[in-house]
């Protein structure tokens, strides 16, 4: 027997860091993702792992038993992958006392379609196929076994634009209409970088929380206004005084000011900053010659990234 599994990837464009605490915020689900397929073997308790990148290169090997994962989490802490990986197994299977209770052997191939090194998701989708086949609440997986806000994971489970709230612990996703007709003049830069997102959290959640919900406020008044803006003018203020907002409070200076300061377009860091993609605006594609200039060379158009 087969089963295949699927996940989106993810891009946050509003309520970065302030989603950890129940701001709404605008999330993006990615035409790319992952997928996984289980099938059944006759191995004795074997998980047969391979894990493929957007190349179709094996980047991942792992066989193991899964007859005491909590033993094996002990004799792999050296290794993170295989840690992670039996770790979320060893969560999903306290939640799902049912998942790999049998003698059943396993061979596990998962695929991304996108660079790993992208910040995309390859966690989160992860997360969220692992889920499916144990047939577990992936939220309840992810703050169990990684930790975050979940908007990744809503973003893995739906095709369209979500208005995203933890609520504390309790996700709320809303279907959102955001298809701005400047799209075309909307573009997704690499920045040559991964950011570590528990080392993002970690930092946000070391600051002093002063004037929080003034910002939470502001930033909801920020999305709710870029969710019926009609004009490229508009949606670059709107970006720009987000940006401001933020880095008051993660006491962190914008991308733009760091790093591109006489870009004549807008700037939008999505998720943890300091890594992964940026969002920028350009008033025609010749505009993004600046970024290519300056060694950045992956750049996807909205239209091609978001679904």
């Amino acid at each position: 027997m087969k089963h295949t599994f699927y996940s989106h990837g993810k891009l946050l464009l509003t309520g970065e860091y302030l989603v950890l605490d129940n701001t709404n915020a605008l999330a993006l689900p990615t035409k790319k993702g992952q997928s996984m397929t289980v099938e059944e073997t006759n191995a004795n308790s074997i998980i047969n792992w391979r894990s493929y990148d957007v190349h179709q290169k094996c980047w991942f090997a792992f066989d193991f038993s899964y007859s005491d994962l909590s033993k094996l989490l002990g004799i792999t802490k050296s290794d993170k992958i295989q840690h992670t990986l039996l770790h979320l197994l060893y969560t999903a299977q306290q939640l799902n006392p049912s998942f790999l209770s049998s003698q059943k052997g396993f061979k596990v191939t998962t695929f991304l379609e996108f660079e790993r090194l992208w910040g995309l998701g390859s966690s989160s989708t992860l997360i969220n196929n692992i889920a499916q086949w144990a047939n577990v609440n992936p939220f309840e997986l992810l703050y169990k076994g990684f930790g975050g806000s979940g908007y990744d994971i809503a973003c893995a489970q739906h095709n369209y634009p979500i208005l995203y709230n933890r609520n504390n612990n309790n996700p709320t996703v809303n279907k959102v209409d955001f298809n701005p007709i400047f799209k075309t003049q909307l573009f997704f830069v690499y920045l040559n970088q991964k950011q570590d997102s528990k080392k993002s959290i970690q930092h946000y959640r070391s600051l002093p929380s002063t004037d929080l919900d003034l910002a939470k406020k502001r930033i909801e008044e920020l999305t709710s206004k870029l969710l019926i803006c009609d004009s490229l003018q508009e949606f670059n203020a709107l970006i720009d005084l987000h940006e401001e907002i933020i880095a008051t409070i993660i006491k962190t200076p914008t991308v733009k000011s760091r790093l591109f300061s006489d870009y004549t377009g807008s700037i939008k860091s999505l998720g943890g900053w300091g890594g992964d993609f940026i969002m920028v605006t350009a008033a025609s594609p010749e505009q993004l010659s600046y970024f290519k200039q300056k060694g950045f060379d992956t750049i996807i158009p909205y239209q091609e990234m978001i679904l």
